[in-house]
């Protein structure tokens, strides 16, 4: 695999916004528009808005996209009262979900209700394979019981052919405040998980262990980068591979103007160490991108998407 997809959203005013937008990159740090970066797929059920995207490809080859099912720029005020907990605990229970086999032509959308009626919104899943059970692993953030004041935690169901889902089974919390926004990687016998802490410290936080859903222990290095930030100001990670064996994590920079906000790249040259480096000197993308996930493709994968979705 020699390019990168990345699968992500705009955040906007406006529903177009809240939709599948593609960006194409040969190296995994300057990033390419496609379609005039108009959006890819569109949202028609539940909210009719999509946010926080993952994208998998699975063992046969074909790909899964997972989002939230929420539009902020058409329900924000009407819905929810222009108040975030009532989101929280009030917003879809369901992820809106895509296949594909070559990332061109797409099913339609469906629905997929991870949570039932007692859980809060179901937010921002991601997507990773179960090495040991050999099966996927959706996991996402939610709160349970929705109307209690449990901070928001980690959540996960598991699937082997994405139509049957297994009940939801908590992933990890933390005890001193909320955690969203998992991402999970696997490196030579662990998985490397990310997670946005809202407190304590206010910023990504990395853990890894040896099993899926097993124990995690928290990686020291990160976090000394991370106190280098401003709090509060990064979500979302999403970490790759890059060319030369060294992993590039994406954070989304939201503490700015919305038309400004998208992506900050950190480096580990080697991920055990837990140490990413801020690395955005080299870094380019042609507008403002939210919440979302990288994958590797290939060069005929690469080319494809580029000639489907050509710029005007």
């Amino acid at each position: 695999m020699s390019a990168y997809l990345f699968v992500h959203f705009k955040e906007k005013f406006t529903p177009d916004g809240e939709q599948v937008y593609f960006g194409v990159s040969k190296d995994g740090f300057n990033w390419e528009m496609v379609n005039n970066s108009d959006p890819i797929l569109e949202s028609t059920l539940g909210e009719k808005g999509v946010r926080d995207h993952t994208i998998i490809r699975r063992k046969d080859g074909s790909f899964v996209i997972l989002a939230t099912d929420l539009c902020i720029a058409s329900n924000f005020e009407p819905k929810y009262h222009k108040d975030w907990n009532t989101v929280n605990r009030q917003g879809s229970k369901c992820l809106s979900m895509w296949e594909s086999e070559d990332l061109i032509h797409w099913s339609d959308q469906k629905l997929i209700k991870v949570v039932d009626d007692n859980y809060g919104c179901a937010w921002a899943p991601d997507i990773i394979y179960d090495e040991d059970e050999q099966d996927y692993m959706v996991h996402f953030s939610s709160r349970y019981p929705y109307d209690s004041q449990n901070e928001m935690a980690i959540y996960y169901v598991k699937t082997k052919d994405f139509v049957t889902f297994s009940e939801p089974k908590l992933l990890c919390k933390k005890c001193d405040t909320g955690i969203i926004d998992s991402n999970i990687v696997y490196e030579d016998g662990y998985y490397y998980r990310f997670t946005k802490s809202d407190f304590n410290p206010a910023h990504i936080i990395l853990e890894r262990g040896t099993s899926l859903t097993g124990e995690y222990e928290r990686m020291p290095a990160f976090d000394e980068e991370m106190n280098k930030l401003e709090d509060g100001q990064y979500e979302a990670p999403t970490c790759y591979k890059l060319p030369d064996g060294s992993y590039c994590l994406m954070l989304d920079f939201y503490g700015c103007e919305k038309e400004k906000q998208g992506y900050v790249p950190f480096v580990a040259k080697d991920i055990s160490t837990g140490r990413f480096v801020r690395s955005d000197k080299e870094f380019s993308f042609p507008y403002g991108f939210k919440h979302g996930t990288v994958i590797q493709i290939s060069d005929k994968e690469y080319n494809r998407i580029k000639d489907n979705y050509p710029n005007k």
